[in-house]
């Protein structure tokens, strides 16, 4: 094999490890549609399309300012694509779970949610978590769920996952946030999501690039 043969040979064998290698979770910011920078998080999601499991980390980065608001998390829901669906309950058949924490106790359902506020009624949630009694989303219980600073892990497998990407699944989210200043409650849905998959690759690819270009002109 001749030397720029081989050169082209590393390369894309560098692309390939490269992609092996890359984180393949997306970041996304939540922010509150009424009360802005009062009802904040983020979460990092990510799936496994062969085994239908999607992960997620939610944590409360809400900006209190003002005494006796907490801007709690007390319920997380998804309401899978395309928004809304013809069932009260949506999708059935997932079945989640959180991780041992501390600080929160949210309990898992695919039934019939409720409504989501803040003028949201077009949404029917597929399957969420839920503080307090009646597992409804419109409900929830301060005291178990997830104040500013704090984070929580949930995990969440089913069927219906069958044919949505991760991306689709992560911005499906909706979050209830109470004790918010002012509004008293809110809802935070997703703001732009950051793929880092796609910056780390796309950093890799250019690198590899230059290296090119600079290998084939010493040799011309």
């Amino acid at each position: 094999m001749s030397r720029f043969g081989k050169l082209v040979f590393s390369i894309a064998a560098l692309i390939v490890f490269a992609s092996a290698a890359t984180v393949r979770a997306d970041t996304i910011t939540i922010s509150g549609v009424n009360s802005g920078q009062a009802s904040t998080a983020t979460v990092v999601c990510e799936f496994n399309s062969q085994t239908n499991t999607f992960t997620f980390t939610i944590t409360n980065t809400s900006a209190v300012t003002q005494p006796g608001s907490t801007s709690t998390i007390t319920g997380i829901g998804f309401d899978l694509p395309p928004l809304g669906n013809a069932s009260a309950s949506g999708l059935n058949g997932f079945t989640g779970s959180q991780a041992p924490s501390l600080s929160s106790n949210f309990d898992f359902s695919d039934a019939d949610l409720g409504n989501v506020p803040a003028d949201f009624d077009n949404v029917v949630l597929d399957f969420g978590f839920t503080t307090g009694p009646g597992g409804n989303f419109n409900g929830g219980s301060v005291n178990d769920g997830l104040l500013p600073g704090e984070s929580a892990s949930f995990i969440v497998s089913g069927a219906a996952f069958t044919g949505f990407t991760e991306s689709q699944i992560c911005n499906a989210i909706f979050v209830r946030f109470q004790n918010v200043p002012v509004a008293g409650s809110d809802v935070g849905i997703t703001g732009v999501p950051e793929p880092s998959s796609i910056l780390l690759l796309g950093s890799a690819l250019v690198g590899l690039g230059g290296y090119a270009r600079r290998r084939l002109k010493t040799r011309s």
